[in-house]
């Protein structure tokens, strides 16, 4: 089927560009004898994930904890979820998961440890964990002088095996051109680097040393403390990638392909994918040089200004040849969040669908809980 006789709208995955973007990543890291375990909460997909195996990612890092049990449930060997735990619900699950494969944690407060302790302890299990880095996010971690501190607190807490220490340079979203991107590179490399030395000096081992971003990953690969990357949006990119240059639009393998189907003004046509496809992402952590919600693939003239739930609205600036009735690709500012709004990928090679990619670790776990 040629993918202008799907039903619209729908989320296209161009699987060339894809596993393009996997290679491309998996090839870097193996130059400088590094690690990948991408973030899955870009895709939730077991398919996609297996694929980023066999290219050669390691291990994967987790946004939920629904994607860490799926994956543990297909097989994977290595699995890190990103965020802290502290309830007694999330906890079990930890346990549980620990039980399975080689689970981490990561972990910057005192208080969720000794929970987490307690249950370990009870259930004779040993979590192996990370400290959380402040990369200068500011959202969660320990600032990378008071490693050495945290650390030797967290001795206490027998039933936690220390691994090493884990940062995510997310305030690299600020960045309004490719420019500006070194100055987060440093940031992360600077602040892995006190820590780090600093727990060497201290005694410590660090079997892992993690970090990374999309845009941060090739100024970050050479550095020579950090170990294990995890981009995430690399798989699909967008156009917040290709606002600071990581990313060509062929290097774009998301797009939601939608219809026009009105024209109820000179420089104003309607099409139907609004907000519960693209998102209402502009950007992020205050970055706001992004304008309209996508870019129109092969249309430098249109400008989707405005999202309703089922409809977008375009602007045309100058002159354009599209008509009510064509079909649009459409790549969002955040692939994340569309891929987040949909069951399956319309798997496509070149203009013709080659199959659906099920969107299965989308959700939450709520209904496994309530009999």
């Amino acid at each position: 089927m040629n993918i202008y006789e799907i039903y619209t709208p729908a989320i296209l995955l161009n699987l060339d560009y894809m596993e393009h973007n996997i290679k491309k990543y998996c090839d870097e890291a193996k130059k400088y004898g590094k690690e990948i375990w991408p973030m899955v909460k870009t895709h939730k997909s077991t398919e996609l994930a297996k694929l980023q195996a066999e290219y050669g990612c390691t291990g994967y890092l987790c946004g939920t904890l629904d994607e860490a049990e799926k994956l543990a449930e297909a097989g994977a060997e290595h699995i890190m979820y990103a965020y802290p735990v502290a309830t007694d619900v999330s906890i079990k699950r930890v346990i549980a998961l620990c039980r399975k494969t080689d689970f981490i944690i990561r972990i910057d407060d005192l208080d969720a440890a000794k929970a987490i302790n307690a249950y370990a302890e009870k259930e004779g299990v040993c979590v192996s964990y990370t400290v959380i880095i402040n990369a200068g996010l500011n959202r969660f971690g320990v600032l990378p002088e008071k490693a050495v501190a945290f650390a030797d607190a967290m001795k206490q807490f027998k039933n936690l095996v220390f691994k090493g220490i884990s940062s995510h340079p997310g305030h690299v979203y600020s960045a309004k051109c490719h420019d500006e991107i070194q100055k987060y590179v440093e940031d992360e490399c600077s602040s892995i680097a006190t820590a780090a030395d600093a727990l060497r000096a201290a005694g410590y081992e660090l079997e892992i040393v993690s970090s990374g971003s999309t845009p941060t990953f090739w100024g970050s690969i050479a550095d020579k403390n950090i170990k294990i990357y995890h981009p995430g949006n690399y798989i699909f990119n967008d156009t917040i990638q290709l606002s600071t240059e990581t990313a060509t639009e062929d290097e774009c393998a998301m797009y939601v392909l939608a219809s026009v189907i009105s024209h109820p003004q000179e420089d104003l046509y309607i099409v139907d994918a609004g907000a519960k496809c693209l998102g209402l992402d502009q950007g992020a952590h205050g970055n706001d040089s992004i304008k309209g919600f996508g870019t129109v693939k092969g249309h430098p003239e249109l400008e989707v200004f405005s999202l309703s739930e089922e409809v977008g609205k375009m602007h045309v600036h100058g002159k354009t040849d599209i008509k009510v009735g064509d079909k649009l690709l459409i790549i969002p500012n955040h692939s994340c969040s569309t891929a987040n709004l949909t069951n399956y990928y319309v798997g496509v090679r070149g203009d013709e669908v080659d199959h659906l990619v099920n969107v299965d670790i989308r959700g939450n776990s709520t209904t496994k809980s309530i009999k």
